[in-house]
């Protein structure tokens, strides 16, 4: 390659990275959420967290216009609350099925640790986005409790929101999040159920960008 070759190839790379430099964007955030989760069953244990509220907190970076990642931090209170299948044997019936008075309810924490892939538009001020990742969720019974124990299970993640700026650097989030994860077994008296939950959080922020 000649040194005209070179000089233009090193202008065009010099080009591209600039371009991409000054789209390069990169913000924080803070949001408030709340956790709703369903009900499972499972090995003759019926197990439902609480509703709760939580905080998150995000740090993103996007280097061209469409693509960015992000990694975010959650906490928010997952109390759990446990119910067996007592079988009891009896005749002429042979079993009866009664629900309760085995219950135990566990208050606990949930610490999140999530990273992200985001896909994302500029439409004026307004940035809509998708994402997608995983991550590992730490469950904590609150407090020093018999017959309790923490948990750690993976957890993917999905969800879409929209960026408003309100001013140049600074600006509201609104998004929905979903998380699917293995119910955790903080009750040892208790069986897993074995099952899944998934866990909505609409959430609503404010970000700063660099």
């Amino acid at each position: 390659m000649t040194r005209r070759r070179w000089t233009i190839a090193v202008l065009v790379a010099l080009a591209a990275a600039t371009a991409s430099a000054a789209n390069a964007q990169t913000d924080v955030a803070a949001s408030v959420y709340g956790a709703f989760s369903g009900t499972v069953n499972g090995n003759g244990v019926t197990q439902s967290p609480s509703n709760q509220a939580g905080v998150l907190v995000e740090l993103h970076h996007q280097s061209n216009p469409l693509l960015g990642y992000e990694v975010t931090y959650a906490w928010n209170r997952a109390d759990q609350n446990y119910s067996e299948e007592v079988v009891c044997p009896g005749n002429p019936v042979p079993t009866c099925n009664v629900v309760g008075p085995a219950n135990k309810f566990v208050p606990a924490n949930a610490h999140e640790v999530t990273a992200d892939y985001e896909v994302s538009a500029h439409i004026l001020n307004l940035r809509p986005f998708l994402l997608a990742g995983g991550g590992i969720l730490f469950n904590q019974p609150a407090g020093s409790q018999n017959g309790a124990q923490s948990q750690t299970k993976g957890v993917l993640v999905y969800g879409g929101g929209v960026d408003w700026a309100v001013l140049p650097h600074l600006g509201i989030r609104g998004q929905y999040r979903g998380n699917v994860y293995k119910a955790p077994q903080l009750a040892t008296a208790y069986s897993s159920t074995g099952a899944f939950f998934h866990t909505a959080e609409p959430m609503l922020g404010a970000y700063f960008r660099f």
